[in-house]
């Protein structure tokens, strides 16, 4: 499987799915994407649920912020089993 976010092959260990609405606003049975844990805990990192929800509802979305393709050029160098523990910001959770 590849991970639709960084475009790379998923060691299935290592697979997540992201749900493109956050789970907890309303997005239980909506839209979802097999990513990488280290990307989907990027994302999380990144965003509040509710611009997850509001404005970073697609890939493509996610794809066009800077920090997010910053994180893609950065994880592109990394082993396929590379897997990190991130902060998530207070203001996030």
């Amino acid at each position: 499987m590849i991970c639709e976010l960084c475009k790379r092959m998923i060691i299935p260990e290592h697979e997540s799915k992201h749900h493109l609405i956050p789970k907890c606003r309303g997005g239980l049975h909506g839209s979802y994407v097999y990513i990488h844990e280290v990307c989907h805990k990027q994302i999380h990192a990144l965003f509040t649920e509710k611009q997850l929800e509001l404005e970073y509802n697609t890939i493509e979305k996610l794809k066009s912020h800077k920090d997010v393709q910053r994180f893609i050029k950065w994880i592109s160098k990394k082993p396929l089993n590379f897997n990190i523990k991130l902060r998530v910001r207070k203001r996030n959770r």
